[in-house]
This record gives structure tokens, C-alpha cells and sequence, in this order.
């Protein structure tokens, strides 16, 4: 499985958009500071996550949320 997921930051003002095979583990590094983009941010929190058996699928949704429109997408329905 492939996890698409959206995390927030603690104090609301930042989000972040990844993928993932292993999502607790990726949050984990996440608030670790391991990923230098987040690390800032932390400590993150799981908003919200889809379950893609597709890979290619997934990286396309992904890709899709980082997009201008997925954006909006995500601020008014997940």
C-alpha cells in the first residue's frame, strides 16, 4: 500500500504533503527532524491520509494535492 498523506503542524500554520509506504514510521522521521523540509515545523500531526493499492495512482494524487487546484482541493474537503 502507498499512503498519500497530509500532515500539519501543531501550531496550524503549516502543512505538508508526502507519500509514503510505512505512515507511522514517516511520521516519526517527520517529527524526528530527519526531513530537513518539516523539521522546521515539528511537531506534525496525521490530518489526513488515503490508501492507494496503485502506486502509480498514488504518486499521481500526490502530485495532484501539490498542484495549485489540489491545494484548494484539500483546504475545503479533507
Amino acid at each position: 500500500m502507498k499512503y498519500v498523506y497530509i500532515l500539519e503542524s501543531l501550531d496550524l500554520a503549516h502543512h505538508y504533503i508526502g507519500i509514503a509506504d510505512d505512515l507511522r514510521g514517516r511520521l516519526s522521521k517527520h517529527n524526528a527532524g530527519e526531513v530537513p523540509h518539516t523539521s522546521k515545523y515539528r511537531p506534525w500531526r496525521i490530518k489526513t491520509y488515503i490508501a492507494f493499492d496503485d502506486a502509480k495512482r498514488a504518486f499521481a494524487f500526490e502530485r495532484y494535492l501539490k498542484s495549485g487546484s489540489g491545494r484548494a482541493f484539500a483546504k475545503k474537503r479533507l
